[in-house]
Parts: structure tokens; C-alpha cells; sequence
């Protein structure tokens, strides 16, 4: 950031006073500029035996298998914008079971949350997705996940299937568990 939003003069990165961490602060309005994580939400959709998984049609990731997630808007509970992501990718409905894993992501300013739910009747390829199909856990394509946190997810659920328990999974990824997943590029 470089100019005040408030007033567009030139801004300074420091510890504004009564803080403990450095933000954007405008000296000639006092703005202080906050900058805080983006909330990913999404959904886990079942189907019986089977997950729905989507291709996706953008990058980051073009090409690897997905769960329907996407970033938060204003003015939408998260709940929502998980049904609308299911929405968007997969042109699918669910019936949201409640918030299943919580994965803070600080080194790039993320928190991921994805809501388990019953997929409900039909579904296809949204305008970011190049296909969507339903998974076997022993149909995962595994090697082809977009992301370490749609990988924790899945591996929480058939591990949590087996005893027919599904709680609360809270964690985070680490720089360090990023580049074991993507490798040091």
C-alpha cells in the first residue's frame, strides 16, 4: 500500500500508537489501515459412499481436484458463501451439516473453513470448474489435489466415516507443510 484510501496522501508502514504490530498509517489524516486474513469457504458434498469433487478451470492449481470453495464476500455468514461457492463450481445444493474443519493459514493470510453437507440431486461444471464427478474414497485422485487443506479435509472425513463421527477438525498449514505438499519451486 503506498497511498491513503481515505485522503490519498502518501502512507507509512509502522507501529501506530497503542499498537503492538506495524499497519499502514496515514500522518496526515491518521487512517490506520487494517489488512486482515480472507476467510475460504466451502463445502465437503456427499453423496452416500462418494464425495463431489471439481476440476478447477482457474488458477492457482489449474487442472487439480478441488472441493467447491472460494472467497467469502461481504455481507454473507459463512455458511452462505459455502452453499453459494457449491453453487457457483458444481451447480449443486446441499444441506449444510455444519462447520467440519477450520484450517488457519497465516503465512499467506487465509482461514479455510468447509462445511460438511448431504449433496442434493443434480450437478455440473460451473464457469470455474472444468469438470465435477463423485469419488470412492479409494477413487480420490490424491496426487492430483489442488490444495493441502482440500487433502487434510478429506483424509479427516473417511478417517471420521469409519466411526460415524464427525467433529469440529481445527489446524493449520505451515510454510513448511506447503512446500512438502508442492514441493520448493
Amino acid at each position: 500500500m503506498n497511498y491513503c484510501s481515505h485522503c490519498g496522501q502518501p502512507v507509512s508502514f509502522v507501529i501506530p500508537p497503542g499498537d503492538d504490530r506495524p499497519r499502514y498509517l496515514c500522518q496526515a489524516c491518521g487512517t490506520i489501515h487494517y489488512q486482515n486474513p480472507r476467510i475460504v469457504a466451502g463445502t465437503l458434498p456427499v453423496s452416500g459412499d462418494q464425495v463431489l469433487l471439481c476440476k478447477r478451470a482457474i488458477a492457482p492449481r489449474l487442472g487439480y481436484w478441488t472441493l467447491p470453495a472460494g472467497f467469502m464476500e461481504n455481507g454473507e455468514s459463512t455458511p452462505a458463501a459455502a452453499a453459494r461457492e457449491t453453487r457457483e463450481e458444481a451447480c449443486a445444493e446441499v444441506d449444510l451439516q455444519g462447520l467440519y474443519t477450520l484450517i488457519n493459514l497465516p503465512h499467506i493470510n487465509q482461514v479455510f473453513m468447509i462445511f460438511r453437507g448431504t449433496l442434493l440431486g443434480e450437478f455440473a461444471a460451473g464457469p470455474e470448474s472444468l469438470e465435477v464427478a463423485l469419488f470412492r474414497e479409494d477413487e480420490i485422485p490424491w496426487d492430483e489435489l489442488a490444495f493441502p487443506t482440500i487433502e487434510r479435509t478429506l483424509r479427516h472425513f473417511f478417517s471420521d466415516r469409519q466411526r460415524n463421527a464427525f467433529p469440529l477438525h481445527v489446524s493449520d498449514i505451515t510454510p513448511e507443510d506447503r512446500e512438502r505438499y508442492f514441493g520448493s519451486a
